[in-house]
């Protein structure tokens, strides 16, 4: 794990072993847990009273973002998106204990396929500023905040990025290169996925930082909540356009290539029509005409001559019809 105190001075490291020693001497200590275990339970449980069911929720996975409040400290799981192969979005969760003047992070479980650097983007992100002197937050609020800030924008990248595919497919679709249908319609509703996905996760944690707000959390900092609302609201938004928009080239490609599908059945209907009668009318009479010992040239003659004929009429009227 990794330990820092945020002070007016800037941010200083310390040990793990030097948690339970530290003295209460102002600023935000930060705790940074990749992973959870027991070892980590027990001392960040010893060191700030961390509620045992709370302990319990990060060592499993949370399937929806959630907040609780318990004696001293407010616990948050939120989700980020990281895409996978084949269109999958891995959600990696991030906790949060928020005490008095303390944060707990606290990264996964992770999903095997996922990288721990992955997972540590947005607690990485903000130790950078943080020892770049652009971040000085001077209580656990803001502290929190500028995680869900870094949170909030690994959906604005992830939204970013699918953005760009969306218009390369629609590019593709107005300009007649799909290559093969099956996999180009594959490749949008891949891409149609994980802009759902980003929805998903930007609703939920509007939805739970607004509560958040209506708690009245953060009593130093409530204007933080509404502008970490305002992000994942705005963020929602702006995933269901696109989501909107990528559905309205789906539906694009299908009418297209559903008109030519219904064209060619209908050239097929005319062929079948004009040669059903024809192969009936040669399977009845050929035997008789034509036979292994000698032809009747003169019914020969008239039998093709009917069968013009036929042929004629049905396309004419095919034609009159509007079929071809």
């Amino acid at each position: 794990m990794e330990i820092r105190r945020v002070t007016a001075d800037g941010a200083q490291l310390y040990s793990a072993d030097q948690l339970t020693s530290l003295p209460p001497d102002g600023g935000v200590l930060w705790v940074d847990v990749p992973q959870w275990d027991a070892a980590a339970a027990a001392v960040l449980t010893e060191r700030f009273g961390i509620h045992p069911r709370a302990a319990e929720d990060c060592a499993r996975r949370n399937p929806v973002p959630k907040v609780h409040v318990y004696p001293g400290h407010v616990f948050i799981v939120l989700h980020g998106p990281e895409k996978g192969p084949h269109g999958h979005i891995h959600y990696l969760e991030l906790d949060q204990f928020v005490g008095a003047d303390w944060v707990v992070t606290v990264h996964g479980p992770l999903n095997p396929a996922v990288p721990l650097d992955a997972a540590l983007a947005e607690t990485r992100a903000v130790a950078r500023r943080l020892e770049s002197g652009r971040l000085h937050p001077t209580s656990a609020a803001e502290l929190s905040f500028a995680i869900i800030s870094a949170l909030g924008g690994r959906l604005r990248d992830q939204l970013s990025t699918m953005t760009e595919e969306v218009w390369q497919l629609e590019r593709r679709v107005t300009g007649g290169d799909e290559g093969d249908p099956e996999h180009f319609l594959e490749q949008m509703f891949a891409v149609r996925h994980g802009l759902l996905a980003i929805w998903t996760m930007a609703t939920l944690s509007c939805e739970v930082v607004g509560r958040m707000a209506t708690l009245g959390l953060w009593q130093d900092g409530g204007g933080l909540l509404l502008d970490a609302e305002d992000q994942f609201r705005r963020l929602s938004r702006m995933a269901e356009g696109q989501r909107e928009y990528l559905q309205g080239v789906i539906e694009f490609f299908q009418a297209r290539t559903n008109t030519k599908m219904t064209i060619a059945a209908e050239r097929l209907a005319v062929i079948a029509a004009v040669t059903l009668p024809i192969t009936a009318l040669s399977s009845v009479l050929g035997m008789n005409v034509i036979v292994s010992t000698s032809t009747h040239v003169v019914a020969v003659v008239v039998l093709l001559a009917v069968m013009a004929a036929m042929s004629a009429a049905l396309l004419f009227w095919s034609r009159r019809k509007g079929w071809w």
